[in-house]
């Protein structure tokens, strides 16, 4: 079968199209011929941080298909189920942290293949009303989003929040289900395009990434703050937080290090909570979520397996509003 391979060197460099073996499902898994992927962040920093001495790695942690082969022991699954995959691997429940990032399917085996083995309770039903491609961009990103703003942000219905660099898949999700929940939801970014594009969908309030924050926000305070970009825009944050207030963060794209003034955190008694993917508790919640309130992803592009390269350039030079899918099937 044909699958996008990380091998060789870091980086997008490694990224080749070939030909790997076929394989079969074994005890307790299920075999997903799969028809959509979808791409994170989290694909860039993986090939980022591998060298030629590690073991080639199929990549991609998102994906949408058919079963099309059961292994012994699975009796809750039948072939030709419509599912999605379930990114959760070792981690079931809101109060588990993994040791390691989880991976669908092993070290070894990822979504960005024409088919996939994984554990049979990582394969849940696919929502009727979402499309191929829908479905395909959705586990990890719209998860990650939902135990941000729910879990570990407590959002409550009338708070305002502020997401920061909108247009990546976690943030615009973030967008959708804050606004869903009943929240005033701010942005910023420092595309026009992609400003005018979050209002369209549901924001209150979008505002110039390099603008002055305080007036900018005409002297509105927010109660949550969702962060993924770090030392960039973080002292930004404690001009426009309510005391009492929480900044969730979950990324860190402008750079890991900063300094913070120890006074701006204590007397205004702000909490700065971290968080990462989450749980397959989070995840059925998640997808409840969604349904509950018709949510859809907002795909930004859509391209063929053979062009995963072109799709990882788009995002890795932040050039899409949304998420980008992949075609398989």
């Amino acid at each position: 079968m044909k699958a996008i391979v990380h091998a060789g060197m870091n980086g997008l460099k490694g990224l080749t199209y070939e030909d790997v073996i076929d394989k079969q499902p074994g005890f307790g898994e299920v075999k997903v011929r799969l028809k959509t992927a979808g791409l994170n962040h989290r694909d860039l920093f993986l090939m980022a941080d591998r060298t030629n001495k590690d073991a080639p790695l199929i990549m991609g942690s998102d994906g949408a298909g058919r079963i099309e082969a059961v292994g012994e022991g699975v009796t809750n699954l039948t072939v030709g189920t419509d599912v999605i995959i379930n990114p959760c691997i070792g981690w079931e429940t809101t109060h588990d942290v993994p040791t390691v990032p989880a991976i669908v399917g092993g070290p070894s085996d990822g979504t960005f293949a024409e088919s996939i083995i994984i554990p049979a309770q990582n394969a849940v039903s696919k929502p009727a009303y979402l499309s191929w491609e829908e479905a395909g961009v959705l586990p990890l990103s719209a998860l990650t989003a939902y135990r941000a703003l729910f879990t570990r942000g407590s959002l409550k219905q009338g708070e305002h929040i502020l997401i920061p660099g909108i247009g990546g898949g976690v943030a615009t999700y973030a967008m959708l289900m804050a606004s869903a929940a009943g929240a005033r939801v701010s942005v910023t970014s420092r595309s026009e395009t992609k400003r005018q594009a979050a209002l369209a969908h549901g924001a209150d309030h979008a505002f110039d990434s390099h603008s002055d924050w305080k007036e900018s926000m005409k002297g509105e305070t927010v109660d949550l703050i969702l962060d993924s970009i770090g030392p960039a825009t973080f002292q930004h944050y404690f001009d426009v937080i309510k005391p009492n207030g929480r900044i969730v963060t979950y990324g860190a794209s402008s750079g890991d290090r900063m300094e913070l003034a120890a006074r701006s955190i204590f007397y205004p008694q702000i909490s700065i909570i971290g968080t990462s993917m989450g749980s397959s508790e989070e995840f059925t919640a998640m997808l409840e979520f969604m349904e509950l309130h018709s949510l859809r992803p907002i795909i930004d592009r859509v391209y063929p397996l053979q062009d995963t390269l072109q799709a990882f350039q788009r995002m890795q030079q932040g050039e899409q509003s949304g998420n980008i899918g992949i075609r398989i099937d």
